[in-house]
């Protein structure tokens, strides 16, 4: 998809006219501040109208912008020292999966996340944020040495879902998706678990299994896409729009829903507005889990975990 979203076009056109009357102004040496505050004032309205009233569908939109900043986006913004791991020591190195140690706030600490391209050549090479089986058993295999070497595990959630390609399959796919999510189920260090763009299926869920799960305010969390959804229930793809709209899929919902922790708000028309202050929130929500978390004994973090996924689902939907 292009960079402007089609809910944006009134905002852009608006955009569009002041700039022009600011260039006219200055090339005629005109006093038209007035007249340009009035604008700017419209437009200061029009964005609250428009983002303060976002529907699924144009939420599913902002989460799929391919300016939307990614996990290593966020790691040179959140940590230091990182150091990136590669191989599962088993088939080969997976690009889809980025992970390796760092240090937060002088924390020592193992960070996995899904990488996406932002061309693309980058979206080939990581193959579209899809990981394959090797992708989930390195992410594993960073985990156990989080667990050995008492590191808390911070995940970055952001795959429209695992690959779903024969060689995928004929490797294990749908088995190294499970073992990470019983792995992560009994792992002996805090879990955070952050999704910053599409959480899409067990591709998703293979790095959901966490002490604490937040979003972005306008990412999304399913076990389908709302294409994949459409398919299913109404044989017709295009249908993709109307299954967003009762998927219950953005962060408000599964707020409401009780899956998710804590929602990150994000800049007025997405995270790729402002990347460092959508950071800086990210990097409260952290520190508010991980001090939360820390004073937590190993057999209490193991209990509360348990408890967590256990209750998940106890309010239905139609108590909300």
């Amino acid at each position: 998809m292009g960079n402007e979203m089609v809910f944006e076009k009134p905002i852009n056109e608006l955009k569009d006219k002041i700039e022009e009357l600011q260039t006219f102004a200055h090339e005629k040496d005109i006093d038209l501040s007035a007249e340009i505050e009035r604008m700017e004032e419209r437009l200061r309205e029009l964005e609250r109208e428009i983002y303060g009233n976002l529907k699924p569908w144009e939420r599913v939109q902002i989460a799929r912008n391919n300016k939307r900043p990614t996990t290593l986006d966020y790691i040179s913004y959140l940590f230091e020292d990182f150091i990136e791991m590669h191989g599962d020591r088993l088939f080969s190195d997976d690009e889809a999966i980025v992970a390796g140690i760092a240090k937060f706030n002088g924390q020592a600490v193992t960070i996995i996340g899904h990488q996406r391209g932002k061309d693309t050549k980058e979206n080939i090479r990581r193959n579209f944020g899809s990981p394959r089986p090797e992708g989930y058993r390195k992410a594993l295999r960073l985990m156990k040495q989080a667990e050995k070497f008492h590191r808390p595990i911070i995940c970055f959630i952001d795959t429209k879902g695992a690959d779903p390609g024969k060689e995928s399959e004929e490797r294990g796919q749908s088995e190294a998706i499970a073992r990470n999510l019983l792995e992560m189920a009994g792992l002996r260090v805090p879990i955070i678990s952050i999704v910053i763009g599409e959480g899409g299926s067990g591709g998703a869920l293979a790095l959901g299994v966490a002490d604490r799960i937040h979003m972005l305010e306008n990412s999304t969390y399913s076990v389908i896409s709302p294409e994949g959804a459409a398919a299913l229930l109404w044989k017709d793809s295009t249908q993709a729009q109307r299954a967003a709209e009762t998927m219950m899929i953005t962060a408000p919902d599964l707020k409401k829903l009780e899956i998710i922790d804590e929602i990150i708000y994000e800049a007025k028309g997405g995270a790729h507005m402002d990347v460092e202050t959508q950071a800086q929130h990210i990097q409260t929500v952290i520190e508010r889990s991980l001090s939360e978390l820390n004073h937590l004994s190993i057999e209490e973090l193991l209990i509360k975990r348990y408890d967590k996924y256990k209750q998940m689902g106890q309010n239905s939907i139609a108590d909300l």
